[in-house]
């Protein structure tokens, strides 16, 4: 019995000694784990594995490169670099298993007090399930020093992963601005950190030729450098002389591609060269001016081009002997199964009047220059099919008829992958409504200059690449998606991060996470974590998620204005003023609407943990004497563009430059004319008509708006006229039309606003209007 109790003492005794030599390790819950793109299937367990200097990395020597990243990870942040092994100890280790019954992307992880166990096909999965760790793992584990006092701990789950998509995209244009070979490499690193495949290299456009061509030089000598205007706004660059020093560009050397092809292969990423035809080559006829149907000498255009008519003769024979050297040495750098060839965006005016395409048309018996872009394509495809690769290019590509193995990738909505999967071929979707990162992301004010339209972080999360009306079996045509970001208005590297990331994790997530695995709520917790993932790795990546906007409501028997305060991420908690003080951590926590009944100037900022994120919404809500009060409309707003409808002049919701924000009513080529009814003689001095000018999209600012006042409703008096001459603007802009009169009582006002009907570029032209507002 005593000896009994002796053993059972030092057994005890032992415990507590070897409990003094360990820490404990974090207690973790589920709300702990926030893991983008979210996994397939996940079952958290109590408990938690603990990497120390001692944890060994298990795996067969041929497969170590694989461990890089992890292990690159803990040199840095905590000063110690994980041994690889090839035999397990008994404790304390991460094994990398090879099991051949999962599909090639896939992998499972699951993870214990003492080991993590990775299984997987092959480098993907491994590469994966090695990612899922490292977004497991404490944020510091992207710091770039050591990081002291810190647990390396990781919650004990059980993971089965698998992809949706096979095509997991991004492209990044180099043309238009030039990113160098770092920033490229940097690109990958957050390709491979949200389980994406793919990098779509825009290596040729007008602005720039990006990629050296050893058999011609001049691409790169001549058509890789532009006058350097990049102090004007990229439409309003005047063309260069001839002549003209050329000081702004770049390219890769091939050196440098084979580097980024290795370096993308080794985080999971292929590397699918862009190289455009017939159109956006100005920078190669720039060059080699005898690519061109007329071989007129020209430079390197230093902005915006439009219609694109320097385009390649397809009627030379020369044209394609040209593109083929050009494919044999590009294909000699890029291993992807992909070439794409672009085939958007060409004015065909002069292939219309060339003899040589004349003679092509002729010869092979072709319909019109649409068809003469068909056989161009066809070519290509057939040269790229000879040599084991598959085309791919832009929708436009099924203009005239598709080339039999091409791929297509669909921009322009989603007609284009509808059409080319019924017609059995091979489809990215990438639609510009979703997919497009040169589009603004949050309120135009509070946003760097972009491309124009919108697509704010919440909108990315909602694209499907399988659309509505899409049969089973073209759906299985559907590769996957992608993101694009053009770069007109991106010129520098924390622009391009600006515009890419948080938006690129919403599409990772929509094209790894299953259909029904996916939900706005959850991925908003989750990827807040991926937000301090970027402040630690130093990405500038955007805020505008967090930004307050507003739903306005117009009560028309009181004329009552109502304020709903949100942000994209449900439940913010958003902190506002109506005083005009500024925005503390004190302030009122918004709960319901705002009610509005005279002029007042709205502050607001979403909070996290009582520190304010994202930017400051102010507004200046002018309450004046039109508010709510019926409209007549003589002349009606287009069924495009109605604003608040019948409320829409009258509810003092001022219109941004996102001219799709909902709060413009627009008129194609019409005047406005319409009159208020202030319901009793009221007293005015001032009315003002509020505009948008976008003339990059087609807006115009009226040329005249008058104002007549009345007492019956039937017989008018002008009261007052301003106007405005047309006038060349390559901004948005957003403008008061005033007229002020002496004072004044009438019961109706009458407000007529003058379109520009026929830009100078032709067509009709759009007039927004936002506001009329009655002092």
């Amino acid at each position: 019995m005593k000896k009994t109790i002796i053993q059972s003492f030092l057994v005890i005794l032992l415990v507590i000694l070897m409990g003094c030599g360990e820490e404990s390790k974090t207690i973790f819950t589920e709300n702990d784990i926030s893991i983008v793109p979210k996994p397939l299937e996940m079952k958290f367990n109590q408990g938690a594995f603990r990497f120390t200097k001692d944890t060994k990395l298990v795996v067969d020597m041929d497969k170590a490169h694989v461990l890089e990243v992890l292990q690159n990870k803990f040199v840095s942040a905590a000063g110690w670099k994980l041994e690889v092994v090839e035999t397990a100890p008994s404790r304390n280790f991460v094994l990398l298993s090879i099991d051949p019954s999962l599909a090639e992307e896939d992998y499972n992880l699951q993870v214990t007090d003492d080991q993590v166990i990775i299984k997987a096909q092959g480098y993907n999965g491994f590469l994966y399930g090695l990612e899922t760790i490292r977004q497991l793992l404490p944020v510091a584990i992207e710091s770039k020093s050591v990081v002291t006092n810190i647990n390396w701990d990781i919650p004990n789950v059980e993971i089965k992963d698998s992809p949706r998509f096979k095509w997991r995209g991004f492209m990044l244009d180099v043309s238009r601005h030039f990113f160098d070979k770092n920033y490229v490499l940097a690109t990958i690193d957050q390709l491979a950190l949200l389980k994406m495949n793919t990098l779509h290299l825009h290596l040729v456009d007008d602005q720039g030729w990006r990629i050296e061509i050893k058999k011609y030089p001049k691409l790169t000598e001549v058509g890789g450098f532009r006058v350097d205007q990049e102090d004007k706004p990229w439409n309003a660059r005047p063309t260069p002389d001839l002549g003209t020093k050329t000081t702004y560009g770049g390219f890769y050397t091939q050196e440098d591609i084979k580097e980024i092809v290795a370096y993308a292969e080794s985080r999971g990423v292929t590397v699918v060269p862009e190289i455009e035809m017939p159109a956006h080559v100005m920078s190669a006829i720039a060059a080699y001016p005898e690519l061109s149907c007329f071989q007129n000498p020209i430079m390197v255009p230093s902005g915006g081009v439009w219609p694109i008519t320097e385009i390649y003769c397809a009627g030379k024979d020369s044209t394609f002997e040209f593109l083929e050297n050009v494919l044999l040495e590009v294909m000699e750098l890029f291993p992807s199964q992909y070439i794409h060839v672009g085939g958007d965006e060409a004015t065909k005016t002069n292939w219309k009047i060339c003899p040589d395409c004349k003679r092509r048309v002729a010869k092979e018996g072709l319909a019109n220059v649409e068809e003469l872009q068909s056989y161009f394509i066809q070519r290509m495809e057939r040269f790229l099919s000879s040599k084991g690769r598959i085309l791919l290019g832009w929708d436009e590509i099924l203009e005239g008829g598709l080339a039999p193995g091409a791929t297509v990738m669909s921009w322009r909505g989603v007609k284009g992958g509808l059409e080319a999967s019924e017609a059995g071929h091979d489809v990215v979707m990438t639609p510009n409504s979703h997919c497009y990162f040169d589009y603004y992301q949050g309120d135009q004010d509070a946003e760097p200059l972009a491309w124009g339209g919108n697509l704010p972080l919440s909108k990315v999360y909602q694209f499907d690449p399988v659309v509505e009306g899409m049969s089973e079996e073209q759906a299985k045509h559907v590769l996957g998606g992608q993101a694009n970001l053009w770069t007109e208005y991106v010129p520098t590297n924390d622009q391009a991060e600006y515009m890419t990331y948080p938006r690129l994790a919403a599409l990772a997530e929509a094209v790894w996470s299953s259909k029904d695995n996916r939900n706005w709520d959850d991925f908003s917790n989750r990827v807040s974590s991926l937000f301090e993932r970027y402040g630690a790795m130093g990405v500038n990546y955007a805020k505008s998620a967090y930004q307050v906007t507003t739903e306005t409501s117009v009560n028309t028997e009181n004329a009552v204005i109502s304020i709903a305060l949100k942000s994209e991420f449900p439940n913010a908690d958003i902190r506002f003023t109506v005083d005009g003080s500024d925005i503390t951590s004190a302030s009122k926590k918004y709960t319901t609407p705002i009610d509005v009944k005279n002029t007042t100037t709205i502050k607001a900022q979403v909070f996290e943990d009582d520190l304010p994120v994202g930017a400051l919404f102010e507004k200046t809500i002018t309450y004046h004497k039109a508010v709510g009060k019926p409209v007549n409309y003589i002349n009606k707003y287009h069924d495009s563009y109605q604003g608040a409808k019948e409320l829409g002049m009258v509810n003092v919701v001022r219109g941004s430059k996102n001219f799709h924000d909902g709060q413009w009513q627009g008129w194609l080529g019409d005047d406005m004319e319409l009159v208020i009814d202030m319901e009793s003689p009221t007293e005015m001095e001032k009315i003002s008509v509020g505009a948008l000018e976008n003339q990059g999209s087609g807006i115009y600012f009226p040329i005249q708006v008058e104002v007549f006042l009345s007492d019956d409703g039937k017989t008018f008096r002008s009261a007052g006229i301003v106007k405005r001459a047309y006038a060349a603007n390559n901004g948005s802009e957003l403008k008061d039309f005033l007229i002020e009169t002496e004072r004044q009582t009438a019961r109706y006002l009458k407000v007529k606003a003058t379109n520009l009907g026929t830009p100078p570029t032709g067509g009709g032209s759009w007039m927004f209007i936002d506001e009329v507002v009655v002092e």
